[in-house]
């Protein structure tokens, strides 16, 4: 059992860093784009309704599917009043129970309530409702799931993460990479 969540936790946590560090590469698209559309709008008063629609769908892209590789790096806010100087066993206790408790049960919610709205579109192969924008919003409507499925996954895997810290297998206790030299959070020790 104990292999099986190691593994698990090591393939959700690769997998959420590939597809972070990946999707982190559209921002700069993002940025040239909006380059783009300023400096021809500005520059020669041209304008395309489809490049302005690509910056805010790359947006909406690299925030629905980083959010995974967010959590997975504790990215994400938190009140750390107690739990920035507590122990490890503690840590494993409160990110255990706020995966199992609201973490996955919004994400079920959230999936569960996009499904028929995502459906919807791609029966529709809905495209923009501006005249000269991007055909394939049904696609973009898909990123909600993706997100629902990345999140989901990076939350079980920080639960298994936490039943193996609570298991005395301190080798899984995430570190900062700054004050700790040789250590990877998607890989663990290095050896």
């Amino acid at each position: 059992m104990i292999g099986a969540l190691a593994a698990f936790v090591r393939i959700t946590d690769r997998i959420n860093d590939v597809i972070g560090r990946g999707v982190a590469w559209l921002t700069l698209a993002m940025v040239l784009i909006t380059f783009l559309v300023v400096l021809l709008r500005y520059g020669f008063s041209l304008g395309w309704v489809a490049l302005q629609e690509s910056y805010v769908w790359l947006h909406g892209i690299v925030f629905m599917m980083g959010a995974g590789y967010t959590l997975l790096h504790g990215g994400h806010v938190r009140v750390d009043l107690v739990y920035a100087t507590a122990r490890p066993r503690f840590k494993a206790w409160v990110d255990l129970l706020g995966s199992i408790f609201p973490l996955l049960p919004v994400i079920v919610v959230v999936a569960v309530n996009a499904f028929p709205y995502v459906a919807f579109s791609w029966k529709w192969l809905e495209a923009s409702r501006e005249a000269g924008g991007l055909q394939g919003v049904f696609l973009l409507k898909s990123v909600i799931l993706v997100f629902c499925l990345l999140v989901g996954l990076q939350g079980l895997a920080l639960a298994a993460r936490n039943v193996l810290i609570l298991l005395g297998h301190d080798e899984y206790v995430l570190r900062e990479e700054a004050h700790e030299p040789g250590f990877s959070r998607t890989t663990g020790p290095h050896e």
